[in-house]
């Protein structure tokens, strides 16, 4: 017979899947789709390393709790995890996230605090500070914090780089992924700089966010931070996950384009996936002139497209955001 123990053993070797139409160029496009991760999404990896992590260093015993601040994803990787260790779970999140995420959380057993997007990162109300109070308030809990984990991005270097590496049969000259916590792009690079230092990382960030010019000027500019739509990916933070010495390039992409590539994605190529994941995509469509019949270029797609019904695949909300 052939089984799984439990879910959690089902997490990584998503597959690869040829762009066909999407992006006109003559190299070899990649999909890399980490939908097919049981909690649909790239965070999985991550979620599971931390707790596995946390538990050989005595840092979360049995019946405890874990608290994360997390736009989804990450939290549904935890809620697996902790169901199948035994552990309830905490979840906050900024009230820009899709209803569904909130609503699957919630069904996987996660309480869900909801706070404030328009505050700043070490305002009492922001969803980091929020998880970091109430990790000192409850007894036996535990605060991965994924943005400075670097459980994160060893997951990605331990298992969606050697993945990535095997299934191109080391062909691979250029790795594309939106940046959020900076885990997978700084997992993956780390791993493939490694095989092969020619290959160039891109990283794909936001209007709204402080990447890219942090990362060409190492000046951490506020006036680069203002309210964007786009989920998942930039921040108003630098990370700790985030190795900016492995990035080769930042591209930014407006909420607009990342939206329109998400439909994109759904219509042409029949993945139907998440909201960062057209960004990515349109970041790609932005650097292809870069690129030669000889490339092979792996783009990671981080979620799926179930999480985001009543926003980008929503024709009234793409019209009320001026996208339609």
């Amino acid at each position: 017979m052939e089984y799984f123990n439990s879910i959690v053993d089902t997490i990584g070797n998503t597959p690869l899947v040829k762009l066909n139409c999407v992006i006109d160029s003559d190299a070899l496009l990649l999909a890399k789709v980490e939908s097919f991760n049981p909690g649909h999404s790239t965070k999985d990896r991550m979620a599971l390393k931390m707790i596995e992590d946390a538990e050989a260093k005595g840092l979360i015993t049995k019946g405890g709790t874990i608290i994360e601040g997390t736009s989804g994803n990450t939290g549904m990787g935890l809620a697996l995890a902790c169901i199948k260790k035994g552990y309830k779970l905490i979840c906050t999140m900024s009230d820009k996230q899709s209803k569904e995420k909130i609503d699957i959380l919630k069904a996987m057993g996660a309480e869900v605090y909801i706070c404030p997007t328009n505050v700043a990162p070490d305002h009492p109300d922001s969803y980091y500070s929020v998880a970091a109070r109430l990790s000192k308030e409850i007894e036996n809990s535990y605060y991965p914090n994924q943005y400075s984990n670097l459980s994160n991005r060893l997951a990605h270097y331990e298992t969606t780089g050697p993945e990535i590496w095997k299934q191109t049969d080391g062909k691979i000259t250029h790795f594309i992924v939106g940046v959020g916590t900076g885990g997978t792009i700084s997992g993956v690079g780390r791993y493939l700089k490694e095989m092969n230092p020619n290959i160039k990382i891109w990283g794909v960030d936001t209007y709204g966010s402080v990447f890219k010019k942090y990362h060409e000027t190492g000046v951490f500019d506020e006036n680069e931070i203002y309210p964007y739509i786009t989920e998942g990916i930039g921040e108003d933070i630098i990370p700790e996950n985030v190795d900016f010495d492995l990035i080769d390039h930042f591209e930014k992409v407006t909420d607009k384009d990342g939206a329109i590539f998400t439909r994109r994605l759904a219509k042409e190529e029949g993945l139907f996936c998440g909201y960062s994941c057209g960004s990515a995509i349109a970041g790609l469509n932005q650097l292809k002139d870069n690129l030669t019949a000889n490339d092979v270029v792996v783009v990671l797609l981080h979620d799926h497209g179930s999480r985001y019904i009543a926003k980008v695949y929503n024709d009234d909300w793409m019209k009320s955001v001026g996208f339609l």
